[in-house]
């Protein structure tokens, strides 16, 4: 049957339609990736987050599908989904589903996972490990997470002190890091960072060219890097703008 997607009468028969095939193949005929798309259909259609929530974590533990277990991590995370919203977001819980779903080779999970262990505004609710998150992070950089190595490059430029170390002090010897500063790979990781236009990897990138930290200096490619962080930014505003424009439109 051809819908007209223009008269809301099939678009609403369309939708419903469109849950009913996803429900069998997920339930029925047991697809993973169906199950994925019944619980987005849940989510983004009905907002019934309630049971997407349930989907979401059924497909992780049964089936093992990684982006299902990276959608239930911020479920928990965010306490979204739960019976009562009164319910708190639970970072241990989060945690559990994101290392789940990076142990399946969800880069997502593997980069949401690292960063809740070098967190420190979160320490109250899980245990710090930077060495742990650090691992998990190079493991979603691998993985063409430009996020991930947008952190690492991060790191690597401030260095991450032993959580023991006075507030006051200012450690120099090697042994007083858990990441060490090291510039070259700062550079190395914001270049890999930018090539998947990361745009704060690239202004980054931009001045260290500039100051010639960790690479030579090249005005040049400093200013290149900057009109091309420069000219990601705009296109974020254009896109914030059309997207306010589109939700007035229908208030």
């Amino acid at each position: 049957m051809a819908y007209d997607l223009q008269k809301e009468s099939d678009v609403k028969e369309y939708i419903e339609k469109l849950g009913i095939e996803y429900r069998f193949g997920c339930y029925s005929e047991k697809k993973p990736d169906v199950c994925h798309l019944l619980g987005d259909y849940l989510e983004s259609i009905k907002k019934d987050f309630e049971k997407a929530s349930k989907v979401y974590r059924s497909n992780c533990d049964d089936y093992g599908y990684g982006k299902s277990c990276l959608k239930f991590g911020h479920y928990s995370f965010l306490g979204k989904g739960k019976s009562s919203a009164n319910e708190k977001g639970d970072p241990k819980q989060a945690f559990k589903y994101y290392e789940r779903g990076c142990d399946l080779k969800d880069p997502e999970s593997c980069l949401h996972s690292g960063l809740l262990l070098v967190s420190k505004s979160l320490s109250s609710s899980i245990e710090r490990d930077v060495k742990k998150g650090f691992e998990l992070l190079t493991k979603a950089c691998k993985m063409d997470n430009a996020n991930a190595c947008f952190y690492l490059s991060g790191m690597y430029i401030s260095g991450v002190p032993k959580k023991d170390i006075k507030p006051d002090s200012k450690p120099t010897d090697p042994s007083d890091f858990i990441v060490q500063k090291d510039m070259k790979k700062a550079f190395e990781f914001a270049t890999r960072a930018c090539d998947m236009n990361n745009m704060y990897a690239c202004a980054n990138l931009s001045q260290m060219y500039q100051r010639g930290d960790g690479t030579e200096k090249n005005e040049q490619k400093a200013a290149d890097l900057k009109k091309k962080a420069l000219g990601m930014q705009d296109e974020i505003k254009k896109q914030q703008r059309e997207l306010k424009f589109q939700q007035g439109i229908g208030t």
